[in-house]
């Protein structure tokens, strides 16, 4: 008997954390607004390094990278080569700028393109449409708007 009571307790505590846990969820996904951006001409582009990189020859390119007009700012990762940076579509285009890199210091390297099927997602390219968190947080947001 004495089992009997401790197994409900434990079995009601687990439900009600669940339940609680859930409708937090759910406020928070009904709530949340989309983050509104004001520089609708800042791009993110890509290039991947085909040859090893150091730390000097990192800060070599970050110095040559930010020389080029119209760069805002930039992240390299050594350890896979692949640089991301962000740009002002006005001033400069992700080719242009690639080729006044490659010009600069002579790297071995190829500016990242992805293909069409993902370029007319209209979600994050990653983010699978068919999956639940994506159908259920949707749902949400449209019973509450």
């Amino acid at each position: 008997m004495k089992i009997n009571k401790t197994l409900r307790w434990i079995l009601g505590s687990l439900l009600g954390t669940f339940l609680l846990l859930f409708i937090v969820l759910v406020v928070h996904i009904a709530t949340a607004k989309p983050k509104v951006y004001d520089n609708a001409t800042l791009q993110l582009s890509r290039i991947d390094f085909k040859e090893p990189l150091d730390s000097l020859k990192a800060k070599e390119i970050h110095r040559n990278l930010k020389s080029i007009p119209g760069i805002k700012n930039d992240r390299l990762n050594i350890k896979t080569g692949v640089l991301v940076y962000y740009h002002d579509n006005r001033i400069i285009d992700s080719e242009k700028a690639y080729n006044l890199l490659i010009a600069k210091g002579n790297y071995k390297a190829e500016r990242y393109l992805i293909s069409e099927t993902m370029a007319q997602k209209k979600v994050c390219p990653v983010m699978n449409e068919d999956s639940f968190g994506y159908r259920f947080s949707n749902g949400i947001q449209r019973l509450f708007n």
